[in-house]
């Protein structure tokens, strides 16, 4: 029997300080886990919802737990704002204006938050940067006064450090320092600041400890881009797109071009990712050969994401093209038809698509996912991908690799949509035309007027030129 979402909460909670032999009343337990899970499931969360906790406190000492558990608490972008339960820990902390989030100009003096603020490095009257630990900062300000009271200040320390180690993607310093190399300075500084002001000799093994344990952490969060299967990562990056991207909540409106943008911001970020970057060690914790076969899988599932995002791109720019050729930008159900309907399932353009054989070279790993769908559900879009599947047989992995170099120039304004669609296998364009013409009725005129002119065109350009 499957025990509800707080109470797995409570329970970690509950664990965790029997673990430091610093036990709780389990009210108290029950506090934290509370406030944990109204926060994190907020209606624009979609990735980092509670369920994310679960697999990032499984084997974790009980200082990692209690990171864990409180290192997404706050998405101020999300959330629109501190999430409920968390206003009074941060409103003498940093306010919001004109959409920027700035620290006061008189912080508070606290320890809890000292020590917060020294270890993410952040400033007085600073303006916080979006995503560059904003979140991660103010979710430690949160869990370091909450357990303030029941913990000692070294493990406050740890904890700090180890949501500080979840910033991800941060690349060494023009000195050669990596992100863990410069918070186990911080780390030391704290320790002999608070803890050890007279005698030092204790700080070296407490700072390889707690960075130790906060590099475990910070990979464990980012633990996807190391999967064995690519289709597991690319579910989570679908996730992503979801979450980060607002218009995208109401499936079946939200429009052809908005799809397209919140698929292009996502292959342009994983394109610009340094698999280098992603998981952190500190003295060779991890090993050398671990890390180095941690970003070999990465590199490896981040060009299997781009690869399949740019043929759904792709895709998505011969739908924008017809779109565009018959009219204006539309929701994007007006040509594909909707996700799921009440009344059983609706009309999808893929129902209409003619058979066309495989006699192109393919990734079948990509074919693959185009065509039984990512492992995991998204609410906003469907899992397979037919008609990325049907243009991917169509064109072959080369041919849809150029067909994406066209689309870009049809984004850019460098080639008309018209022009786009004759650049690419006609036979292909004019079966989903005529799919889309089944779905899109408003605009059914127009497509096969636009079929004609396609048609005719493809017949002049195949007419012998005069000598």
């Amino acid at each position: 029997m499957a025990i509800s979402t707080v109470n797995r909460l409570i329970t970690l909670f509950d664990d965790a300080f029997k673990g430091l032999s610093r036990p709780i009343s389990i009210a108290e337990s029950e506090r934290f886990a509370v406030l944990v899970h109204q926060s994190m499931n907020s209606k624009r969360r979609v990735y980092h919802r509670v369920e994310h906790v679960f697999p990032m406190c499984v084997d974790m000492q009980p200082i990692q737990v209690l990171a864990a558990l409180f290192h997404d608490v706050v998405y101020f972008q999300l959330d629109g704002g501190f999430p409920p339960g968390t206003q009074h820990l941060l409103q003498d902390v940093a306010s919001e204006h004109l959409g920027d989030l700035t620290l006061h100009a008189g912080l508070p003096e606290d320890t809890a938050f000292q020590v917060c603020v020294a270890l993410f490095n952040f400033q007085a009257g600073q303006t916080l940067p979006p995503y560059g630990g904003t979140n991660e900062f103010l979710s430690a300000v949160v869990a370091a006064r909450l357990l303030a009271p029941h913990l000692d200040l070294e493990s406050l320390i740890a904890i700090v450090a180890c949501i500080e180690a979840t910033i991800p993607f941060r690349a060494p310093s023009a000195l050669g320092e990596t992100a863990a190399d410069i918070l186990a300075k911080r780390v030391a500084q704290q320790h002999q600041l608070w803890l050890a002001p007279a005698d030092a000799s204790a700080t070296p093994a407490f700072v390889g400890t707690a960075l130790r344990a906060a590099v475990a952490l910070g990979n464990r969060d980012v633990s996807g881009f190391a999967k064995s299967d690519p289709g597991v990562f690319l579910s989570s990056t679908w996730l992503l797109i979801d979450e980060s991207n607002a218009q995208l909540a109401n499936p079946g409106v939200y429009s052809v071009q908005e799809y397209r943008g919140a698929l292009v911001r996502m292959a342009s970020f994983l394109a610009g990712l340094d698999a280098t970057t992603i998981f952190q060690c500190y003295q060779d914790s991890p090993g050398r050969e671990d890390i180095a076969n941690l970003a070999a899988t990465a590199r490896r599932n981040i060009d299997f994401a781009c690869e399949f995002l740019d043929a759904k791109i792709t895709s998505i720019a011969i739908i924008e093209a017809l779109v565009l050729c018959t009219g204006r930008d539309c929701p994007i159900s007006m040509f594909l038809g909707d996700i799921r309907c009440e009344g059983g399932r609706p009309d999808r353009v893929e129902d209409f698509l003619p058979e066309i054989p495989l006699t192109q070279l393919v990734n079948d790993e990509l074919l693959n996912v185009f065509e039984k769908g990512r492992p995991l559900e998204s609410n906003n879009d469907l899992t397979a991908s037919p008609l990325t599947a049907f243009i991917y047989r169509c064109l072959g992995h080369i041919g849809a690799q150029k067909a994406f170099v066209q689309a870009q120039q049809m984004f850019a304004g460098a080639l008309e949509p018209q022009a786009f669609l004759q650049g690419l296998r006609m036979d292909m364009v004019l079966g989903i035309l005529q799919a889309c013409a089944q779905i899109a009725f408003s605009r059914r005129a127009a497509l096969l007027d636009l079929a004609a002119s396609l048609e005719q065109s493809g017949v002049a350009n195949e007419e012998p030129q005069p000598l």
